[in-house]
């Protein structure tokens, strides 16, 4: 699995590629963004196919070296688990991750997405007294249920990730 992560990302991890680095994941790859919401550090990841979201709150140093593996993998499997997927197929999503990699080639596209879902973000959590105490997993559900575009095509990003999953 490869996160394209964005300058700001970038910085805080440390193995990072400057060059585009191959997929071999059937699933695809991602996106990252690091944002600070409610002086915290947050990080929001979006699939490139299916602009499927997940969002992260409080991330603090010690959090960016496990970004990766297990803090991205449990968000993953939760928000497939309360889309109802079986635990078998969430077992095979997450072995077609693979190890996650790092690099600095972004999609103008999917980071517009991005930018979509953190303006939605930032909307409903704006009356919320401290983002830490928001749940991550449901967060990154509902984000998954809005309607969004990928050039012009409109889709829900929920739909499409469990019909990726299911096709694994």
């Amino acid at each position: 699995m490869i996160i394209h992560c964005s300058q700001k990302l970038a910085g805080r991890l440390g193995d990072v590629s400057a060059e585009a680095l191959q997929e071999t994941s059937p699933l695809g790859s991602w996106h990252g963004h690091l944002f600070t919401l409610d002086r915290r550090q947050c990080v929001m990841f979006c699939h490139d196919t299916s602009r499927y979201v997940l969002f992260m709150a409080g991330l603090r140093k010690a959090h960016f070296a496990e970004l990766g593996s297990p803090w991205f993998r449990r968000l993953y499997t939760a928000t497939l688990a309360m889309s109802g997927c079986s635990d078998a197929q969430i077992r095979r999503a997450e072995l077609a991750l693979g190890p996650a990699r790092f690099d600095t080639a972004i999609d103008r596209s999917v980071q517009g997405s991005l930018r979509i879902a953190r303006q939605d973000l930032e909307a409903w959590v704006y009356g919320v007294p401290n983002v830490m105490d928001l749940d991550p997993v449901a967060l990154s559900c509902r984000l998954n249920e809005r309607p969004t575009t990928i050039r012009g095509q409109w889709l829900w990003p929920r739909k499409v990730m469990l019909e990726a999953v299911t096709a694994l």
